[in-house]
């Protein structure tokens, strides 16, 4: 295991705090964050989930649909697709933000699609016939043998013809913005701070198995009084991608995104209290 000292956050926690790397690949990550408050632990569990952007199909233009899948159908089945988004935060503008009047290269990307069936057979449209016109943004895949997500179905002589615009986004305003399926976060395996109340019908060990936590921390001692003014200090990351970021740049985003909101919370109470000062001097 490596051990990483994240100076970028700050607890109160005389060493600082420490990431334990058990298991890292491009779509999944295991690791633990020691000392360290829980609100500070829980506030990047929340930012990897809302606040780290991505790029996901926003609008989509319909021009041609003969499928039996209604035009709103498809519409969010689009959607949802994931798209890779590589160094999204540093190429793209927020719509919202952009001086174009709808959407431009600097705060979108196209996609189009256009497909007919013409045999007599079920033909499975999926997100690899989705053309992006930006070669870094396009529909997740793992391998060459990955079919693609199934966007309909059609039969010979049905036509899908349409063109999508993908735009920057986060968790917060749409989950498909979110990088992550989920994010696994444990704690006091053992809940030796009684975090937890167990409903114990016959056996405590039995109903509730330990977490492979477990292992990381000593088990209590029986007959041990309890400390009131403990408090947790190391916990349990765990997650997958969704594929349209790295396991390893989601966190040093979510980071990025972490410290630029204690900048900007630091640079109002400086401005508030520059101003209580002048107000002060004037009385």
């Amino acid at each position: 295991m490596n051990d990483i000292s994240l100076s970028a956050i700050t607890g109160a926690f005389e060493s600082g705090p420490v990431v334990q790397l058990k298991d890292l690949a491009s779509d999944h990550i295991k690791f633990s964050l020691s000392n360290v408050d829980l609100s500070v632990a829980n506030g990047l569990r929340r930012t990897m989930i809302a606040d780290v952007p991505t790029m996901a199909i926003d609008l989509v233009e319909i021009e041609t649909n003969t499928t039996v899948l209604t035009d709103e159908f498809i519409a969010h089945r689009l959607g949802l697709i994931p798209l890779t988004s590589p160094d999204v935060d540093k190429n793209f503008q927020y719509t919202r933000e952009c001086n174009c009047t709808e959407y431009c290269n600097l705060c979108s990307v196209e996609l189009n699609l256009n497909v007919k069936c013409t045999e007599d057979r079920t033909m499975e449209v999926t997100s690899r016939e989705l053309i992006s016109q930006n070669p870094d943004i396009v529909p997740v895949v793992i391998d060459d043998q990955d079919p693609g997500i199934i966007i309909a179905k059609m039969r010979k002589g049905q036509e899908l013809k349409l063109k999508c615009i993908a735009k920057k986004g986060t968790g917060k305003e749409h989950a498909k913005w979110s990088p992550v399926c989920g994010v696994c976060f444990d704690y006091d395996p053992y809940n030796k701070l009684k975090h937890t109340t167990y409903w114990i019908e016959d056996d405590e060990k039995t109903e509730w198995p330990l977490s492979e936590n477990a292992s990381e921390e000593q088990p209590p001692v029986e007959g041990e009084p309890f400390d009131y003014n403990a408090v947790p200090n190391k916990f349990y990351f765990k997650f997958e991608t969704t594929g349209s970021m790295e396991a390893k740049a989601i966190i040093l985003s979510a980071l990025d995104v972490i410290q630029a909101k204690l900048d900007q919370l630091k640079n109002e109470l400086h401005k508030e209290q520059s101003i209580s000062q002048s107000q002060d001097q004037i009385y």
